[in-house]
């Protein structure tokens, strides 16, 4: 395990997993939505996005966390392993209701000088609330890597269905 690919809901504990690993394996850590959200939470610009995920991609050694589209292929055609984090709704809403709290209240600065409004926490669109986010993709995540899976032989997958299981990676 060299090249890891990281992916899941948002709160299931990527990035927690992804850290850690990266340092056990001494491997550099890649947080793609610190690539992807410029300043004001503006994306950036696909082909950019691709360009510099590329580029981390050909490294030796790395692990990428994050379930972008238009980087998974570059991802995938490198990396060795997929962790997928595929924890129950329940379990995955509840980190990510304290943690969106936790931030917001803290003013906790994440990419590129960006911070979690506290107000969208009540917002009903996805694109604007990670609560929304969160409940309408999961099913999107379980029935997307559970497909990949299956037909992609050329990688290895493990399932995270509980903290237990994270654990195990990393004693």
């Amino acid at each position: 395990m060299r090249r890891v690919s990281v992916v899941g809901n948002s709160g299931s504990g990527k990035s927690t997993l992804g850290k850690a690993l990266a340092t056990r394996l001494g491997v550099p850590f890649v947080e793609l939505d610190a690539i992807h959200h410029l300043p004001g939470w503006q994306p950036i610009d696909v082909t950019a996005f691709r360009k510099q995920v590329g580029e981390l991609a050909d490294g030796d050694g790395w692990v990428i966390d994050g379930n972008y589209s238009a980087v998974r292929d570059l991802v995938w055609a490198r990396a060795d392993t997929v962790i997928w984090f595929d924890l129950p709704r329940r379990t995955v809403m509840r980190q990510v209701l304290w943690r969106t709290i936790r931030r917001a209240v803290t003013r906790q600065v994440l990419w590129n000088g960006n911070r979690e409004p506290l107000g969208n926490l009540f917002r009903l669109d996805p694109q604007k609330s990670l609560l929304r986010w969160c409940w309408t993709r999961h099913h999107v995540y379980r029935d997307r890597y559970t497909r990949a899976a299956t037909e992609r032989r050329d990688l290895v997958f493990i399932r995270i269905a509980a903290h237990q299981d994270a654990a195990h990676l990393l004693p």
